[in-house]
């Protein structure tokens, strides 16, 4: 029987398949959930090559419903890494905004780990035992113009997971909050800005999972991004306000 079962949501690319090859070893069960089935099914090989069990399961994660059957159905999860994201930025030709893409930005990266950490942490609390690995960014700490529902949703993700955190603390369920700066994926690769300390998603995943295994709250990755945060933090809200306007 597998030692550990751990689900990875947004496991068909980038961050979510590096964390699926690093956490892939003998005696681990890995539940891999994706939109591309194709990826999803090279992504399960892979691990499967390296001696874990893998089961895929490709839906949009934004099917609330569909969320919580396929979670009720999994039994017992170990390590539940809610990764599945959306980014994006407001065209510089446009007003505001899309509406339709921030409704599904908010509901992608805050509603949809919102309903299945609270769910998870539930069962985990019965147990005892378990750890919820949110994925945030760093963009959670600024009020970026260019992209104000992505920072909205990665801000109150970082809430969220304090406050479940502090609520699961008694039943023995850990909380890790990942803040991403650059990491090379196909979501950062459509950025048309510099990016400052990339580094490899499969490098980043190894530092996650190290982080996890230490039961940190927080991981910052690359760590150059809590540097930067700690000294903006230190600036008053006016002059941030004002550097972040000029973009």
């Amino acid at each position: 029987m597998p030692d550990k079962t751990i689900l990875i949501t947004g496991a068909s690319s980038g961050l979510g398949a590096a964390l699926a090859r690093a956490y892939a070893a003998p005696g681990t069960s890995l539940i891999l959930w994706g939109r591309d089935a194709a990826r999803l099914a090279q992504i399960a090989e892979i691990c499967r090559a390296r001696g874990a069990a893998c089961a895929i399961d490709d839906f949009d994660i934004r099917d609330c419903d569909a969320q919580l059957c396929r979670l009720r159905a999994a039994g017992v999860i170990d390590i539940a890494i809610f990764n599945a994201g959306l980014g994006g930025s407001v065209p510089d030709d446009r007003l505001a905004e899309d509406a339709g893409s921030a409704r599904a930005t908010a509901e992608v990266n805050f509603v949809a780990p919102v309903i299945g950490a609270s769910l998870v942490a539930g069962e985990m609390a019965k147990r005892g035992e378990g750890r919820i690995v949110l994925v945030g960014s760093i963009a959670e700490s600024y009020p970026l113009p260019m992209a104000p529902t992505y920072a909205a949703t990665k801000a109150g993700l970082r809430l969220f997971a304090e406050a479940l955190g502090l609520r699961m603390a008694k039943f023995g369920v850990g909380v890790t909050l990942v803040s991403p700066g650059f990491i090379d994926t196909p979501m950062s690769q459509q950025l048309d800005a510099p990016r400052p300390f990339l580094i490899t998603a499969d490098k980043a995943a190894r530092v996650i999972l190290h982080g996890v295994a230490a039961g940190k709250r927080s991981i910052v990755v690359p760590w150059q991004f809590a540097v930067i945060r700690f000294f903006t933090s230190l600036l008053p809200r006016a002059v941030l306000r004002a550097l972040l306007s000029r973009r």
